[in-house]
């Protein structure tokens, strides 16, 4: 999950691995070969009714829940157990900084970053640039799995509004109230 040629995006936790762009799952049914490619957007084929939904995009409700467990993880484990994170880069995490880590990835999506650009516009000059659109946020059903790009449904507040808890929880979470109290009673307080 935490390799960056895999799962981990600059913009979250991918839906498939990306390993699948170059190595894609075949199976055969009746003689018939079907193949599950890595496409991070909209889909190349009809296939599946020609939506790439979990062949690559970045979903919020996926990665809310990764964080989420983590965090709640990081409960008991504590600081004691880290993981390599990114995979290869020899820095190692504890869960709640790979918790934090993700956060800060979706939350990129949707900030501007040093150009003054936002990855859920991708190329939309309109929305990158008009005075009256660029600090308008749309919501998408998921985002792309490599540039961030909002793909599919726009206005999708509903799970795609699970950024503002993702971001939010950098904020309100702490560490030290999570190991002396748990995950759930910090989570209790925190969206209260």
């Amino acid at each position: 999950m935490l390799d960056e040629s895999e799962f981990l995006s600059p913009f979250g936790i991918r839906a498939l691995s990306r390993f699948h762009k170059d190595h894609p799952y075949v199976f055969t049914v009746d003689g018939h070969p079907y193949r599950v490619d890595y496409e991070p957007a909209e889909s190349s084929s009809g296939l599946f009714g020609g939506n790439s939904n979990w062949r690559g995009p970045i979903w919020m409700p996926v990665n809310a829940l990764l964080i989420q467990s983590l965090r709640r993880l990081y409960s008991y484990y504590g600081d004691e157990f880290t993981v390599e994170c990114p995979r290869g880069s020899g820095s190692r995490m504890s869960l709640w900084d790979v918790a934090d880590e993700i956060c800060r990835r979706v939350s990129s999506i949707l900030v501007r970053d040093d150009t003054g650009r936002r990855a859920v516009y991708g190329g939309t000059e309109k929305f990158q640039q008009d005075p009256h659109w660029r600090d308008l946020l749309l919501f998408y059903e998921h985002f792309h799995g490599d540039s961030g790009a909002g793909i599919g449904a726009s206005h999708q507040t509903g799970w795609s509004g699970l950024v503002a808890p993702i971001i939010m929880s950098r904020a309100v979470f702490d560490k030290k109230e999570e190991l002396e109290k748990g995950f759930d009673a910090v989570a209790l307080r925190a969206f209260r």
